[in-house]
Protein backbone atom coordinates (compact mmCIF):
# COMPACT_ATOMS: atom_id res chain seq x y z
CA UNK A 1 0.00 0.00 0.00
CA UNK A 2 1.21 3.74 -1.09
CA UNK A 3 1.03 6.75 1.02
CA UNK A 4 1.19 9.91 -0.84
CA UNK A 5 1.45 13.24 0.37
CA UNK A 6 -1.37 15.66 -0.72
CA UNK A 7 0.40 18.89 -1.17
CA UNK A 8 -1.67 20.22 2.08
CA UNK A 9 0.23 17.87 3.81
CA UNK A 10 4.00 18.71 2.45
CA UNK A 11 5.69 20.97 4.75
CA UNK A 12 6.56 24.76 3.50
CA UNK A 13 10.13 25.53 2.46
CA UNK A 14 9.57 27.95 5.44
CA UNK A 15 8.86 25.15 7.85
CA UNK A 16 11.91 23.20 6.50
CA UNK A 17 14.07 25.60 6.69
CA UNK A 18 12.98 26.72 10.40
CA UNK A 19 13.45 22.64 11.18
CA UNK A 20 16.90 22.81 9.72
CA UNK A 21 18.24 25.87 11.42
CA UNK A 22 16.76 24.44 14.83
CA UNK A 23 18.81 21.49 14.10
CA UNK A 24 22.12 23.80 13.69
CA UNK A 25 21.70 25.33 16.60
CA UNK A 26 21.39 21.77 18.60
CA UNK A 27 24.42 20.45 17.25
CA UNK A 28 26.24 23.97 17.88
CA UNK A 29 24.91 23.28 21.83
CA UNK A 30 25.63 19.53 21.42
CA UNK A 31 29.48 20.63 20.15
CA UNK A 32 29.71 23.31 22.78
CA UNK A 33 28.72 20.99 25.45
CA UNK A 34 30.93 17.94 23.96
CA UNK A 35 34.01 20.38 24.05
CA UNK A 36 32.95 21.60 27.54
CA UNK A 37 32.98 17.90 28.68
CA UNK A 38 36.27 17.21 27.06
CA UNK A 39 38.06 20.21 28.90
CA UNK A 40 36.93 18.82 32.11
CA UNK A 41 37.68 15.24 31.40
CA UNK A 42 41.21 16.43 30.70
CA UNK A 43 41.28 18.68 33.73
CA UNK A 44 40.36 15.57 35.67
CA UNK A 45 43.02 13.45 34.05
CA UNK A 46 45.34 15.48 35.00
CA UNK A 47 44.35 16.01 38.66
CA UNK A 48 44.22 12.21 38.64
CA UNK A 49 48.15 12.00 36.87
CA UNK A 50 49.03 14.59 39.60
CA UNK A 51 47.02 12.67 42.57
CA UNK A 52 49.18 9.44 40.81
CA UNK A 53 52.24 11.18 41.09
CA UNK A 54 51.91 12.10 44.53
CA UNK A 55 51.24 9.07 46.02
CA UNK A 56 54.63 7.82 44.65
CA UNK A 57 56.07 10.63 46.63
CA UNK A 58 54.23 9.29 50.00
CA UNK A 59 55.26 5.87 49.17
CA UNK A 60 59.16 7.05 48.66
CA UNK A 61 58.65 8.57 52.37
CA UNK A 62 57.70 5.81 53.36
CA UNK A 63 59.53 2.76 51.84
CA UNK A 64 63.11 5.20 51.92
CA UNK A 65 63.64 5.55 55.66
CA UNK A 66 63.46 1.76 56.18
CA UNK A 67 65.44 0.63 53.10
CA UNK A 68 68.80 0.08 54.49
CA UNK A 69 67.45 -1.62 56.88
CA UNK A 70 65.26 -4.13 54.59
CA UNK A 71 68.01 -4.11 51.91
CA UNK A 72 70.97 -5.17 54.93
CA UNK A 73 68.56 -8.08 56.49
CA UNK A 74 68.73 -9.63 53.01
CA UNK A 75 72.67 -8.91 53.11
CA UNK A 76 72.93 -6.06 51.37
CA UNK A 77 75.24 -3.30 52.79
CA UNK A 78 73.84 0.28 50.88
CA UNK A 79 75.55 2.91 52.84
CA UNK A 80 73.95 5.61 50.56
CA UNK A 81 70.02 6.20 49.42
CA UNK A 82 68.41 9.03 47.56
CA UNK A 83 65.92 9.84 45.41
CA UNK A 84 65.04 11.67 42.40
CA UNK A 85 68.26 10.47 40.38
CA UNK A 86 68.53 11.46 36.39
CA UNK A 87 70.84 10.52 33.78
CA UNK A 88 70.89 12.85 31.04
CA UNK A 89 73.64 11.99 28.62
CA UNK A 90 73.15 13.64 25.47
CA UNK A 91 76.62 12.78 23.69
CA UNK A 92 75.11 8.98 23.85
CA UNK A 93 71.71 9.52 24.00
CA UNK A 94 70.88 8.11 27.41
CA UNK A 95 68.09 9.68 29.18
CA UNK A 96 66.12 8.38 32.18
CA UNK A 97 64.94 9.23 35.79
CA UNK A 98 65.39 6.95 38.69
CA UNK A 99 63.15 7.29 42.18
CA UNK A 100 65.29 5.71 44.35
CA UNK A 101 69.16 4.85 44.46
CA UNK A 102 71.04 2.53 46.88
CA UNK A 103 74.42 2.75 46.91
CA UNK A 104 77.75 0.93 48.47
CA UNK A 105 81.05 0.19 47.18
CA UNK A 106 80.31 -2.12 44.47
CA UNK A 107 76.32 -2.27 44.50
CA UNK A 108 73.67 -0.36 43.24
CA UNK A 109 70.12 -1.13 43.84
CA UNK A 110 67.49 1.12 41.39
CA UNK A 111 64.25 1.43 42.27
CA UNK A 112 61.02 2.50 40.52
CA UNK A 113 57.91 3.47 42.88
CA UNK A 114 54.38 3.12 42.04
CA UNK A 115 51.02 3.66 43.68
CA UNK A 116 50.08 0.78 41.85
CA UNK A 117 52.39 -0.68 39.11
CA UNK A 118 51.28 -3.06 36.05
CA UNK A 119 53.21 -4.80 33.84
CA UNK A 120 54.06 -1.82 31.38
CA UNK A 121 55.65 0.14 34.30
CA UNK A 122 57.89 -3.17 34.91
CA UNK A 123 59.05 -3.83 31.43
CA UNK A 124 59.49 0.45 31.72
CA UNK A 125 61.85 -0.36 34.76
CA UNK A 126 63.63 -3.04 32.28
CA UNK A 127 64.27 -0.75 29.71
CA UNK A 128 65.69 1.86 32.25
CA UNK A 129 67.61 -1.07 33.81
CA UNK A 130 69.33 -1.54 30.65
CA UNK A 131 70.05 2.33 30.24
CA UNK A 132 71.72 2.46 33.43
CA UNK A 133 73.66 -0.52 32.89
CA UNK A 134 74.68 1.00 29.46
CA UNK A 135 75.64 4.88 30.99
CA UNK A 136 77.77 2.88 33.59
CA UNK A 137 79.33 0.75 31.20
CA UNK A 138 80.08 3.52 29.37
CA UNK A 139 81.96 5.49 32.10
CA UNK A 140 83.55 2.06 32.97
CA UNK A 141 81.63 2.09 36.01
CA UNK A 142 81.83 -1.87 36.72
CA UNK A 143 79.53 -1.85 40.08
CA UNK A 144 76.88 -5.03 39.84
CA UNK A 145 72.94 -2.92 39.16
CA UNK A 146 69.73 -4.66 40.80
CA UNK A 147 66.26 -3.58 40.21
CA UNK A 148 63.48 -3.56 42.67
CA UNK A 149 59.80 -2.43 42.21
CA UNK A 150 58.15 -0.87 45.47
CA UNK A 151 54.05 0.31 45.26
CA UNK A 152 51.20 0.45 47.38
CA UNK A 153 48.98 -2.43 45.46
CA UNK A 154 51.15 -4.87 43.79
CA UNK A 155 48.37 -7.21 42.07
CA UNK A 156 50.15 -10.98 42.11
CA UNK A 157 50.32 -10.70 38.13
CA UNK A 158 52.69 -7.68 38.38
CA UNK A 159 54.17 -9.44 41.56
CA UNK A 160 55.20 -12.70 39.21
CA UNK A 161 55.86 -10.76 36.67
CA UNK A 162 58.69 -8.57 38.50
CA UNK A 163 59.80 -11.13 40.35
CA UNK A 164 60.19 -13.36 36.93
CA UNK A 165 62.29 -10.73 35.23
CA UNK A 166 64.75 -10.78 38.69
CA UNK A 167 63.16 -7.72 40.17
CA UNK A 168 62.95 -7.59 44.15
CA UNK A 169 59.01 -6.50 44.85
CA UNK A 170 58.85 -4.09 47.89
CA UNK A 171 54.91 -3.48 49.40
CA UNK A 172 53.15 -2.56 52.56
CA UNK A 173 52.91 -4.90 55.21
CA UNK A 174 51.15 -3.57 58.47
CA UNK A 175 53.22 -0.92 59.43
CA UNK A 176 56.37 -1.36 57.53
CA UNK A 177 57.14 -2.94 54.12
CA UNK A 178 58.12 -6.48 53.04
CA UNK A 179 61.04 -7.51 50.57
CA UNK A 180 60.20 -10.00 48.04
CA UNK A 181 63.46 -11.70 46.40
CA UNK A 182 63.13 -13.52 43.36
CA UNK A 183 63.97 -17.36 43.86
CA UNK A 184 64.40 -20.75 42.53
CA UNK A 185 64.52 -20.03 39.04
CA UNK A 186 63.50 -16.30 38.68
CA UNK A 187 67.14 -14.94 40.66
CA UNK A 188 67.52 -11.44 41.22
CA UNK A 189 68.90 -10.14 38.21
CA UNK A 190 71.96 -8.51 37.73
CA UNK A 191 72.86 -5.57 35.13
Amino acid sequence: METTITPAEQPSVETIWAMMQDTAKRMQENALQLEKMEKQYRETDKRISRLGSRLGEIIEYMVKPNLLKKFGELGFVFTKVYTEATIEDKINNIFTEIDITLEDGDKVMIVEVKSKPDVADIKEHLERMQKVKKHADLHNDKRIFFGAIAGMVVNDNERNFALKNGFYVIEPSGETFNITVPKGAYSPREW
